[in-house]
């Protein structure tokens, strides 16, 4: 075989050794760490209390002095066009969405300050969930969005204890943004203080358990509703039977002017 055989220009391979080659020239972009929370935290601490209200103990906001608090607008602008989808792990995004949530279910009511309640935001035809709350990632989004498209898909039956939909029954608003790092621990406690709050979350009498409705509109979310229940009440008696919901108070979680 002759010699120019070899030498023959060959461009598919030029090609190939010019993409090798840029590939390790240049850098690889750094996965997208998560944002900085810090101005929610500040918020949280400075506007977040516990009380009991209508005989509901829970974690209390001041929307009328959030309403004027600077930094707020600051949040909602940061998660606006944060690049979620490049986000590195699969807590970082779950974390992000579920700060992303709340703070978006405090925008709505602060949209449409003063109200009573969240739901009557919405109307008998668009309901306040898929009513447009505001950008999130680049793009316009609604709480039912949040929820049901990106939350309720990662497969983390948890979050129900963790997202509020700024209402008396929901579960407490934690004083404290979610992060990655302590995820899992943020939602261990989350569902534990929320099933030890017979006020609305879990109420035991003899043999007989009342739940929050939460239970009831995600039950296909827990699996095995009994064991989630007991994995975090031991206490709960052996032959415990679930009979009925608690009544579930849409009522705003914090003073309504």
């Amino acid at each position: 075989m002759r010699l120019n055989h070899f030498l023959r220009p060959r461009p598919h391979l030029i090609l190939l050794l010019t993409a090798l080659l840029l590939s390790l020239l240049l850098p690889t972009p750094a996965p997208t760490q998560e944002p900085n929370w810090n101005l929610y935290a500040g918020l949280l601490k400075r506007h977040l209390t516990h009380t009991t209200h209508q005989g509901i103990q829970l974690s209390w906001l001041n929307y009328p002095a959030l309403n004027m608090d600077r930094d707020f607008p600051r949040v909602v602008n940061m998660m606006a066009d944060f690049p979620a989808a490049k986000l590195k792990g699969h807590k970082e995004k779950l974390a992000f969405h579920i700060n992303a949530y709340n703070v978006l279910a405090i925008k709505m009511v602060l949209d449409h300050w003063p109200t009573k309640s969240i739901k009557k935001v919405g109307g008998l035809f668009t309901p306040v969930w898929k009513k447009r709350v505001g950008r999130l990632s680049g793009k316009i989004v609604t709480l039912h969005e949040v929820e049901h498209e990106i939350l309720r898909p990662m497969g983390e039956p948890r979050i129900h204890m963790a997202i509020v939909c700024a209402s008396l029954s929901c579960p407490d608003l934690r004083s404290e943004p979610y992060s990655a790092a302590k995820l899992e621990q943020q939602l261990e406690d989350q569902t534990r203080h929320f099933l030890h709050n017979r006020s609305k979350g879990l109420r035991l009498k003899g043999q007989q358990v009342r739940l929050s409705k939460i239970f009831d509109w995600f039950e296909k979310d827990f699996g095995n509703l009994n064991a989630f229940l007991r994995h975090y009440r031991p206490d709960l008696p052996q032959g415990f039977r679930i009979r009925g919901h608690l009544p579930y108070h849409w009522a705003l979680n914090g003073p309504a002017k």
